[in-house]
């Protein structure tokens, strides 16, 4: 078979193996789990093409074939081929990718197999390299990896890929690797919203945590309740529930789950635009009416007709900065209160609980930001997922609790401050002092913020890059494999820096804060 092949062949073939230190001069990011390389160059031939006999996966989606047009399109757009400028040998010629996915399946849901084993050994007739997968979004990370190991030969014309033989073995760290993008305080028009997901793919992360509506605007179409969108900032500003669709559809076919947010009760003004019961009172407008038996019926109606479009198996209720004084200042509120016997505070318990009721009757696990764990954690549903966004420490307090964690702390992970430097995104460890193994499995990964406050389609790509990607490599790499001081893998966050740019990537140079610009001519690796 093509593996027995290829074991074969490894008796012939020298193979360096490197220590992790060696391995940081290596141009790959983020850094794979297990590298193996040589000293032969190879280059691709004209034909270069994709073959999947003796795979399991039928590809009748076409998801596969996508992600390989993809790889061509990347390594190959920046210049142009000229297959004929000098004669190369056949036996240096790469001739295509054979990928073997073991999975039939193509759905795309939390903690799916994302490994892979990717080689290339110089010894065929004719040469391909060899991708192995369990599922065929593994296969689109092995592609991604592969596309960092071509590079255009200036001499030959052509795209060459150098230091073969190649073996790398790779799985990522953590299940959950996200980047939350924020359509309530600045629109992202749909063009935009592709390429942050085509950059989160060259990265490696797996969610997009689509931060939709705010209390500044509601720009999404909500059939059940259609003036909803009344609150977006212009007619031009909405998403359609087909484009909703066209994104999670988009983001599937790059390996990237959609985790939409209905942040409530508070955070939701702009809701009573279109539907002004949902105010505690016309000059009182958050948070959401909590004795008004309305409100809940529209959140249903939100989440039914989320359940249509967003497949994740999570769906994100925020439950931060709750200001809870509307509902005492407000006469009928407050008597609704005194009836219920509950207080401000017990009120804010009892909407939460009852959102998360109305969201698990539709099959959703609830992911709540941390305010609801530091009130009344206790009481969360145990499937709750809580999102630490206020500072570190709070993942240890949650698992220890026995539930479930995403680590964003916003001293280290929120890339609207632009005064944060890369280093502390990759120096930002999830796990710090959790160390029991029970414990750790509860934490499913982490997240960059890019809230919308400071950046629309004008910005925002400089701003999430190369920051996003130092927390990318955190949360795909071995910890084992990190080095303790950041500043050993900057050449290599550079040159990645660099690649994004020639990918159409609008990322920052690496040598400054938040979305710096260059400071005077100079290369791009160096910058």
């Amino acid at each position: 078979m093509i593996w027995q092949t290829i074991c074969l062949g490894l008796m012939f073939q020298v193979i360096l193996v490197f220590s992790d230190k060696d391995m940081q001069n290596l141009n790959l990011w983020p850094m794979p789990e297990s590298v193996k390389y040589g000293n032969q160059s190879l280059y691709l031939s004209k034909d270069f093409h994709l073959t999947t006999e003796g795979s399991q996966y039928k590809d009748e989606s076409g998801i596969l074939k996508d992600g390989f047009t993809r790889l061509i399109n990347v390594v190959t757009g920046n210049n142009v081929i000229e297959y004929d400028h000098i004669k190369v040998d056949e036996s240096h010629l790469l001739h295509g990718i054979h990928v073997v996915i073991l999975s039939k399946s193509d759905e795309l849901q939390y903690d799916i197999d994302e490994s892979y084993k990717l080689s290339i050994h110089p010894n065929g007739n004719p040469i391909y390299a060899y991708i192995e997968a369990p599922t065929v979004y593994g296969a689109l990370h092995a592609l991604q990896t592969f596309s960092q190991l071509c590079h255009f030969n200036i001499k030959a014309r052509n795209i060459i890929v150098s230091q073969a033989p190649w073996t790398i073995i790779d799985r990522p760290r953590f299940p959950y690797r996200g980047l939350l993008i924020d359509t309530s305080r600045h629109y992202q028009p749909l063009r935009m919203i592709k390429k942050v997901i085509d950059s989160m793919a060259y990265a490696k992360l797996n969610v997009l945590h689509w931060h939709i509506v705010d209390r500044e605007s509601f720009p999404l179409e909500i059939t059940s309740f259609p003036k909803l969108w009344n609150g977006a900032y212009s007619l031009t500003e909405r998403y359609t529930t087909a484009v909703a669709a066209e994104i999670v559809s988009y983001a599937k076919r790059r390996g990237i789950n959609v985790l939409a947010e209905l942040d409530v009760p508070g955070h939701a003004k702009s809701w009573g635009i279109g539907y002004p019961a949902l105010w505690p009172s016309k000059t009182c407008q958050e948070p959401l009416d909590v004795s008004n038996d309305f409100t809940f019926k529209l959140i249903d109606g939100v989440l039914t007709d989320f359940s249509k479009i967003f497949k994740y198996r999570f769906v994100h209720l925020g439950g931060d900065e709750v200001d809870t004084s509307c509902w005492s200042s407000t006469p009928r509120i407050k008597k609704w209160l005194e009836q219920k016997g509950l207080n401000e505070s017990q009120a804010y318990e009892y909407f939460v609980l009852k959102a998360q009721k109305i969201a698990a009757s539709h099959g959703y696990e609830v992911i709540n930001w941390e305010e609801t764990f530091n009130h009344f954690g206790s009481k969360l549903d145990r499937k709750t997922v809580v999102h630490n966004w206020l500072g570190g420490g709070v993942a240890e307090q949650v698992v220890a609790a026995g539930l479930r964690c995403i680590v964003s702390n916003q001293d280290k992970w929120y890339l609207d401050h632009l005064d944060a430097n890369w280093q502390g995104f990759y120096t930002n460890e999830p796990l710090t002092n959790i160390t029991k193994p029970e414990q750790q499995k509860l934490v499913l990964g982490g997240e960059v913020c890019m809230w919308g406050e400071t950046v629309d389609g004008s910005d925002i790509e400089q701003t999430i890059w190369p920051r996003a990607a130092a927390a990318a490599e955190r949360l795909w790499t071995r910890a084992d494999k990190l080095p303790k001081d950041p500043n050993e893998v900057a050449l290599r966050l550079a040159n990645f820096r660099c690649l994004l740019n020639q990918r159409g990537v609008a990322a920052a140079p690496v040598y400054g804060l938040g979305r710096e610009a260059p400071l005077g001519a100079g290369s791009c690796y160096v910058q």
